[in-house]
């Protein structure tokens, strides 16, 4: 544990791009993480700036644990925390596990509209309020890094109104289940 503590413990546009490729399951449902976004304390777009609040207090949390808010009132989005203030959304997963179950909860049969977006992924895999500040190597998450060689992309986050140019979305190269293309101004290997 003391290797995953490490490995979320650090800025999250360093941990931003490496999560590309890695398994998330939420009690047997999930797949391949295919799109994130890194948010920094400094980051105007970021709910930490201001400080922590009852809302953000996972944030300010130990790393490694699920940061979840209800985004507009209407649906939830699901955030790996890093570094103090510090967090990665996981916007689009490619799914792998509980297929059925996903298909059922979101009342969708198309694979590709089944995790592509936060909210989408939040409703496929059952993410609420009650998963947030929770471990994510405890049940009912399972999170594993990817172990295979693939392209990262990099581009400007989506859905924000404040620092918009900055370059920390995060996607698999050639992946149909992103929530947007994503124009690459970065890439980046992973293994």
């Amino acid at each position: 544990m003391t290797q995953l503590y490490e490995f979320y413990d650090r800025p999250a546009a360093e941990v931003a791009p490496e999560l590309i490729g890695a398994k998330l399951t939420l009690a047997g449902t999930g797949g391949r993480i295919v799109e994130t976004e890194a948010y920094a304390p400094d980051d105007p777009a970021s709910h930490s700036f201001n400080g922590m609040t009852a809302r953000n207090a996972a944030m300010f949390g130990p790393p490694g644990h699920a940061y979840v808010y209800r985004s507009y009132g209407i649906h939830w989005c699901f955030n790996i925390v890093c570094a103090r203030g510090h967090a990665v959304l996981v916007r689009a997963l490619e799914p792998l596990w509980g297929i059925e179950e996903m298909k059922a909860r979101r009342g969708q049969d198309g694979l590709r509209q089944l995790c592509s977006g936060p909210g989408k992924l939040c409703q496929a895999l059952a993410i609420d309020k009650r998963h947030d500040g929770l471990a994510l190597w405890d049940e009912p998450f399972h999170l594993s890094l990817g172990d295979d060689v693939h392209t990262v992309l990099s581009g400007p986050r989506i859905g924000i109104s404040k620092a918009v140019q900055v370059p920390w979305r995060f996607g698999l190269q050639g992946s149909a289940f992103l929530s947007r293309p994503l124009l690459s101004f970065q890439t980046r290997g992973n293994s």
